[in-house]
């Protein structure tokens, strides 16, 4: 068995989850991991899955596509275990009037620390700005965290906090 990333991204529509778990299910591909949104107007998929080789699932999912509405994309990967990283969960959130370069400061922030960004997800609320990160984090690292998020956040003008994880929720 092969594990695959698959890419979905494409003006939303009805049924495009469905369409796409249908063809991987008819596949014999399990899917692992996935996550999906909506981006202003727009759908976004990344998923895992372990099935047959890429090119079938390529094959497979290029209907979907035929449109031109969607793209799909299909990639083989190595698989990684499921080796937990040894970090600590942490949720960071950032919040403030909408400017350029909140996110690469902010995370640029958490990398100086040796943190891991696992999982992001930004909204923009008329000039309200708003990131919300979980983030993995070297042991007894978070205090000497919280104060670069709060210097860096006071550089640009918005509110930071950064609370544990809370892992059973994640």
């Amino acid at each position: 068995m092969n594990e695959l990333a698959i890419t979905v991204i494409g003006r939303d529509r009805p049924g495009i989850v469905a369409d796409v778990a249908e063809v991987l299910a008819r596949l014999g591909a399990n899917l692992t991991d996935s996550t999906m949104t909506r981006l202003r107007g727009h759908f976004a998929m990344t998923l895992i899955c372990v099935g047959p080789a890429a090119a079938e699932v390529e094959a497979a999912l290029a209907p979907l596509a035929a449109d031109g509405q969607l793209l799909a994309t299909v990639r083989a990967v190595t698989p990684d275990g499921g080796a937990p990283t040894g970090g600590e969960p942490y949720v960071m959130a950032v919040h403030g009037a909408d400017r350029m370069g909140i996110v690469a400061a902010m995370t640029r922030v958490v990398t100086g620390v040796g943190g891991n960004v696992t999982d992001l997800s930004t909204r923009l609320a008329g000039s309200l700005y708003v990131v919300v990160a979980e983030v993995d984090l070297p042991p007894g690292t978070a205090d000497e965290l919280a104060g670069r998020l709060d210097r860096a956040a006071a550089d640009l003008g918005v509110e930071v906090s950064l609370r544990p994880a809370d892992p059973d929720l994640l």
